[in-house]
C-alpha cells in the first residue's frame, strides 16, 4: 500500500476567522471557499511549506460534522491519505481493521474525486482519495 499524505482535516466553527488565523501563521488559500452539498460543510484548502491543511465547517445542522463540532470545537480531527489504487487499498484497510463511516463518494472541493472517510480504534478517523492522476 502506498499511500501518501494529501492533507490533515480541521473542525472550525467560523470559517472566515479561522482562515485568517491561519494565514497569520503563514498559510495561503489555494482556492475559494467551496460549499460540499453531499457533506454539508464549507472547505477551504490552504497551504504552508509543502503542508496542506483542510478547514471544514458545518453548513446546517444535519451537517456530518455537527455532532464532532459539538464534541470537539475548533482543532485537527482527520488525516488524508492519497492512493493510485483505491479499492485495492480500500479494501486493505478494511482488511486490516478500518471500518468506512460512509461509502465513497466524489468531493466537490477536490475535483469530484471520491473520497471515503474511515475509523480505526487506535488511529482515529483517515479520509482516503483517488490520486488526482488515476481520475
Amino acid at each position: 500500500m502506498a499511500l501518501k499524505v494529501h492533507h490533515i482535516g480541521y473542525l472550525v466553527k467560523k470559517m472566515e476567522a479561522a482562515a485568517a488565523a491561519f494565514e497569520k501563521l503563514g498559510y495561503s488559500a489555494t482556492q475559494p471557499v467551496i460549499y460540499d452539498d453531499i457533506r454539508k460543510v464549507n472547505i477551504c484548502f490552504m497551504e504552508k511549506d509543502g503542508y496542506r491543511i483542510e478547514l471544514v465547517s458545518p453548513a446546517a445542522e444535519d451537517s456530518v460534522v455537527s455532532g464532532l463540532m459539538k464534541r470537539y470545537k475548533n482543532s485537527p480531527y482527520h488525516i488524508c491519505y492519497e492512493t493510485e489504487d483505491f479499492g485495492k487499498d480500500y479494501m486493505t484497510l478494511v482488511s486490516e481493521g478500518f471500518m468506512a463511516i460512509d461509502t465513497p463518494t466524489p468531493a466537490p472541493a477536490l475535483s469530484g474525486r471520491e473520497v471515503v472517510f474511515m475509523t480505526h480504534v487506535s488511529v482515529g478517523m483517515i479520509e482516503l482519495i483517488k490520486d488526482r492522476s488515476v481520475v
